[in-house]
C-alpha cells in the first residue's frame, strides 16, 4: 500500500452530521464557543493587569509576558547590538527600558537564527508587535491545521486551550505547531515545502528530536535534504550577519539556563510536562532523571521509526512523531502543546473505523486538549508535574491503532521507497 494522506477523509464538523471531536458535535460546539468567549474576555483582562506600572503589572511581569524576549532580541539585533541579547544583565536593562523597571529577569534562550526569523517584529512598536505576533502565528497554525481537510479546524484552531496558554505567555506554541504539524502534513504532498518548514524547526531543536528518526526510517530523502539545507543556510546566514560570537554566547547561556530552569526550575516546574521533570519531582536525582528521560526518548524513537519504516497510515505515523516528541524532550512546557491539536484531528479519524472503544479514543483526545489547562494548577497543588500521566496513554493508544491498521491491511503496508 503506498503512502497516502488520509487526513482529507475527515468529515466536516457540521451540525448536520454525527461526526465530531467529542461525543456530541452540538455539545462540542457549545463548549468550544463558551471557552472561546471566556478566553476572549480573560486575555484582555490579563493584559490590562500588565499596565499598572508602565508596561508591567508592578510585580515583575511585563506586558505580553515572554514576548518581551522576542521583540527585544529582534530590536537589538536590528540595531547592531546583538551582543546584548546574550548578556543577561544588558538584556534585562534593555527590556526594562521597553516595559518597566519592575520586571523580573527575562532571558533570550534561542539560537541566533531565531533573530533572523523574527527580525520583522523590530520594525513595529512593541505593543502592536505583540498583536501582530499572536495573529500571524495563529494564522500560520490555522493554515497548517486546515491541511488535515476538516472543515471544523477553524473552530478547533481558536478553541484549542494550549493556544490560549501560549497567547497569555506571549509564546511561540502556535508557530511551532504550524511548522511541525504543517511540515508533517506536506511530507508526501509537497516534500520541498515540508523540508523548509521542518528545517525551520532548528529554532527550537529540542522539539525536532523525532524528525530524523521518522524521515530516515521513512526514506523521505528529498525532505531530509531540504530540511538540512534550510537549517544550515539559516545558521550560516546568522553567522554571516551576527558573527560566530553570538553562537558561542548562546551555547554558554544554554548551559546556564539548563541548570537554572530545567534542573532547578523551582519557579516554572509546575508548567513543565516532560518525563525529566516528572522523574525529578518524584525524587530522582538529576542524573537519574536524565537517564529516565533518555530511556523514554529511545523508546519513543524506536516506535516512531518503526511506524515510518512500516509506512503506517499518515495520520497515525504523524501523530506518533508529535506525541513521541513530547516523550523525548526534557524541556517541554504547557504552551508547546498547541501542536496537540493535530493529534486530536488524527485520532478523530480512527473513531468510525477502529475496534478500539471509542471512549478510549475520545479520552485520549481530551487528555491532549486538557493537559495545558490542568498541568499548572495540578502541578502546584500536588507538587508533581503530571504531563507524562496524560501523554504516555496517548502514545500507547497510537501503538495499538497502528497495529490494528496493519492487521486490517493484512500486513500489506510496505516501507516506502
Amino acid at each position: 500500500m503506498t503512502s497516502v494522506d488520509q487526513a482529507a477523509k475527515i468529515p466536516a464538523l457540521s451540525s448536520g452530521t454525527d461526526a465530531g471531536l467529542l461525543m456530541n458535535p452540538v455539545r462540542l460546539r457549545i463548549i468550544a464557543w463558551l471557552w472561546i468567549g471566556l478566553a476572549f474576555v480573560a486575555y484582555p483582562v490579563d493584559l490590562l493587569q500588565q499596565t499598572k506600572d508602565g508596561l508591567s503589572n508592578g510585580l515583575g511581569r511585563p506586558f505580553g509576558d515572554d514576548f518581551v524576549n522576542y521583540w527585544s532580541g529582534s530590536f537589538l539585533a536590528l540595531h547592531g547590538r546583538v551582543a546584548e541579547v546574550y548578556d543577561f544583565a544588558a538584556f534585562h536593562v534593555f527590556e526594562q527600558s521597553v516595559t518597566a523597571q519592575t520586571i523580573q529577569y527575562y532571558h533570550y534562550s534561542y539560537p541566533p537564527l531565531m533573530l533572523l526569523m523574527t527580525l520583522p517584529l523590530a520594525l513595529i512598536p512593541y505593543v502592536p508587535a505583540l498583536f501582530v505576533w499572536l495573529s500571524a502565528t495563529w494564522y500560520a497554525f490555522y493554515r497548517a491545521l486546515k491541511l488535515t481537510g476538516s472543515e471544523g479546524v477553524l473552530l478547533l484552531s481558536i478553541a484549542t486551550p494550549a493556544l490560549f496558554v501560549s497567547a497569555v505567555g506571549g509564546q511561540n506554541g502556535a508557530m511551532t505547531a504550524a511548522l511541525l504539524g504543517g511540515g508533517l502534513m506536506l511530507v508526501d504532498r509537497r516534500p520541498v515545502v515540508a523540508g523548509i518548514l521542518l528545517g525551520l524547526m532548528a529554532y527550537k531543536p529540542h522539539l525536532a528530536l523525532m524528525l530524523p528518526f521518522a524521515l530516515l526510517a521513512g526514506r523521505r530523502w528529498l525532505v531530509i535534504v531540504v530540511a538540512a539545507a534550510t537549517a544550515m543556510l539559516l545558521a550560516a546566514a546568522s553567522v554571516a550577519v551576527y558573527g560566530v560570537d553570538a553562537w558561542l554566547h548562546y551555547q554558554h547561556n544554554v548551559a546556564v539556563l539548563r541548570a537554572v530552569i530545567l534542573e532547578d526550575g523551582a519557579g516554572v516546574s509546575h508548567r513543565m510536562v516532560s518525563v525529566f521533570v516528572f522523574a525529578l519531582h518524584l525524587g530522582a536525582g538529576v542524573g537519574m532523571s536524565y537517564a529516565v528521560q533518555a530511556a523514554s526518548a529511545l523508546v519513543a524513537a524506536f516506535f516512531v521509526a518503526r511506524s515510518w519504516l512500516r509506512n503506517d497510515e499518515a495520520h497515525i505515523r504523524n501523530a506518533m512523531v508529535i506525541v513521541g516528541t513530547c516523550l523525548a524532550t526534557p524541556y517541554l512546557q504547557d504552551y508547546d502543546l498547541v501542536m496537540g491539536a493535530f493529534v486530536v484531528v488524527w485520532l478523530h479519524m480512527e473513531e468510525a473505523r477502529s475496534k478500539v472503544p471509542v471512549q478510549w479514543i475520545r479520552a485520549a483526545m481530551a487528555m491532549i486538549l486538557l493537559l495545558p489547562l490542568v498541568t499548572a494548577p495540578v502541578g502546584k497543588f500536588v507538587g508533581i508535574p503530571v504531563g507524562p500521566v496524560f501523554i504516555v496513554p496517548v502514545f500507547l493508544l497510537l501503538l495499538r491503532l497502528a497495529a490494528e491498521r496493519r492487521r486490517a491491511a493484512g500486513g500489506q503496508l510496505q516501507p516506502s521507497s
